[in-house]
């Protein structure tokens, strides 16, 4: 039995609505969720953890393309064999370490040609252990769960892709759209005869990291464009964290907000130490505490 003396607040929200309306796929691991939001994708779905991290596992009729792979907290691949037996090819939104959790257990691994993604390919034992202290977690963690050997592991780096490269699924066919600014490697999936795009962290329904290092506001200006310009092409939105489904007219609210954000016309309220949040309507940014004058 877990016991934990305060629930996080994050924790309080859940379930959350939106999955009411979903289809669920049952599975033997009850750390993950899988729900079905669109024909032949599932979203894999980790609500015990406060990323709530969603990877998408997309289906063709030859292949299987696995967009992320969660945090490594619980074994992700035996999720997969329960839902498809057919070959995967692993894709990652970005290299974040909520994101590439499960890759090592991966054959066929294409990555961004950056050295951002080169150096995270190397695993993060630091970045993992942030994820699993008491405020971060909600419920139990899997049993036989090892908290302190838990590490982003390493894995190798198939090969690269890159802007515009195209996966045939067989039947299917999902394109790669740069969208770098979260992450130097950031990259959204288009699936245009199904009118789905997957976003990573580019956008999600819940505070959009953009306080990191490795962030870049600029591309991440020109990369919401990138994506409003496609909206009319789009059916359904898939972020990869809290809930799987957004209307395509967001995209063009993102534009609006972040511009108004870096226009100075949204007051800021603290977060964190050293991060303030943005909030512009149901859209909101986790940024650095701008300098003093």
């Amino acid at each position: 039995m877990f016991c934990q003396a305060a629930i996080p607040d994050w924790c309080r929200a859940l379930p959350r609505p939106q999955y009411k309306y979903l289809e669920r796929v049952s599975i033997s691991d009850p750390w993950f969720e899988v729900y079905k939001p669109a024909q032949g994708v599932f979203a894999i779905y980790e609500p015990h953890q406060a990323e709530e991290t969603i990877s998408y596992l997309i289906v063709g009729e030859k292949r299987v393309l696995l967009f992320d792979t969660g945090m490594g907290i619980s074994d992700l691949k035996k999720v997969i064999t329960e839902l498809t037996t057919l070959p995967i090819i692993v894709l990652n939104s970005h290299t974040h370490n909520d994101h590439v959790g499960d890759n090592w257990e991966f054959s066929t691994i294409y990555g961004m040609d950056t050295d951002f993604t080169r150096q995270n390919a190397r695993g993060s034992r630091v970045d993992a252990q942030a994820e699993i202290t008491p405020d971060q977690v909600c419920g139990a963690l899997p049993k036989g769960f090892d908290s302190k050997a838990y590490a982003t592991r390493p894995w190798k780096i198939t090969a690269y892709t890159h802007d515009g490269d195209r996966f045939d699924l067989g039947g299917r066919t999902v394109e790669v759209v740069a969208t770098p600014g979260h992450t130097p490697d950031a990259i959204s999936l288009l699936d245009r005869a199904n009118g789905l795009i997957f976003t990573g962290d580019t956008y999600y329904p819940a505070p959009i990291w953009l306080f990191r290092d490795e962030t870049d506001l600029d591309a991440y200006a020109a990369s919401i464009r990138r994506l409003a310009a496609l909206r009319h092409q789009v059916r359904v939105v898939m972020g990869a964290h809290n809930i799987p489904v957004a209307s395509p007219a967001l995209l063009e609210r993102l534009v609006a907000a972040f511009d108004a954000v870096r226009a100075g016309k949204i007051q800021p309220t603290p977060a964190s130490p050293g991060k303030v949040l943005y909030t512009v309507h149901d859209i909101s940014f986790l940024m650095r505490t701008p300098a003093s004058h």
